[in-house]
């Protein structure tokens, strides 16, 4: 006899109520506040090249029967910013991302992202309004805000900026992890491991937490701090333990673009990972002109979650991946 299927959702009839009248009040958030909103792929002819993603991949067979490889996007990052440089103005779009071997209390192969573009406005301009919409949403008081550097000299009592590894290792065998680092890891994932352990599950407990100017080797696609090349013009939300939001006053620079794609991949060679062929139709965008901008990507789930005072983001979504 075959095992009787889990047919049922994940999430209750209430809960699926209130997600929805949830994802309403984001979308009068952003018409109040003038920003249009987009829809955009979710599949696409190149993947991220970040080493720490791991994307879907998918095939497109044509009437010829000629196949391409497609992938499932991590994120709509890279088709908004084309039409950004387009001239769309402020942007925002509520859809699904992939991302392979992501699973758990907070995290599904298939999930729900937030993410929205604010030409003419930095990092600062950008926190204020997702500070903003986490008190129109959760009914939340308004953020701390802290640098990247503060954090951990606050919580950890050693500056990240000018550490070596025999701090850090000293450091995680005080935190009763130094089975998770070893000598051979570099800084900076050293570092994003303390913050992981020692600093990020205490931080945001009674109101959110903007931790901003993350190292400039952590910088992703944001721009570097032009008056310490040692950080970048990054940003992270936390609230109550929980990783809520990622953003940062965009990279604008072609050539620059190209430097990092390429030192990515560079990484996935050392690391044993795949190459990635870099985005060329984003380098166009961004060769054609960007604008000053800067952008945040935020998990609706996760809001979801904190909104209900659920345990679980597979409370708040439909089907899991152990149910679809």
């Amino acid at each position: 006899m075959n095992k009787q299927s889990n047919w049922q959702p994940s999430i209750s009839i209430d809960n699926l109520l209130k997600r929805a009248k949830i994802l309403s009040k984001i979308r009068r958030f952003f018409s109040i506040n003038g920003v249009l909103e987009v829809e955009t792929p979710i599949i696409s002819r190149k993947t991220t090249t970040d080493i720490h993603l791991v994307p879907f991949s998918t095939k497109f067979i044509d009437n010829s029967l000629n196949e391409e490889e497609f992938w499932l996007i991590t994120s709509p990052e890279y088709h908004m910013k084309r039409l950004l440089a387009l001239g769309s103005g402020p942007i925002y779009q509520i859809g699904h991302s992939f991302r392979n071997k992501e699973i758990g209390r907070y995290h599904n192969p298939e999930f729900t992202m937030l993410e929205w573009y604010r030409p003419k406005c930095d990092m600062f301009c950008l926190m204020d309004e997702v500070d903003n919409l986490l008190q129109f949403i959760l009914g939340c008081n308004g953020a701390d805000f802290i640098s990247y550097q503060n954090i951990f000299i606050d919580h950890l009592n050693l500056d990240p900026l000018s550490t070596n590894k025999n701090q850090l290792l000293e450091a995680a065998s005080k935190l009763g992890n130094s089975h998770l680092i070893t000598p051979e890891k570099d800084i900076d994932s050293i570092l994003m491991i303390l913050f992981m352990i020692g600093i990020e599950p205490n931080i945001g407990q009674k109101k959110p937490c903007f931790v901003y100017n993350f190292p400039a080797n952590q910088a992703i696609l944001s721009e570097i701090n032009s008056a310490d090349s040692r950080i970048s013009e990054r940003f992270e939300v936390y609230y109550k333990g929980i990783e809520l939001a990622n953003g940062c006053l965009e990279l604008t620079d072609f050539q620059e673009h190209i430097n990092r794609f390429e030192e990515d991949n560079r990484k996935r060679i050392n690391s044993e990972l795949p190459i990635y062929p870099i985005n060329d139709m984003l380098l166009d965008a961004i060769k054609h002109g960007m604008p000053v901008c800067s952008g945040v990507a935020l998990g609706i789930d996760r809001l979801v979650m904190l909104s209900l005072n659920a345990n679980s983001i597979h409370e708040v979504i439909t089907f899991p991946i152990d149910r679809c």
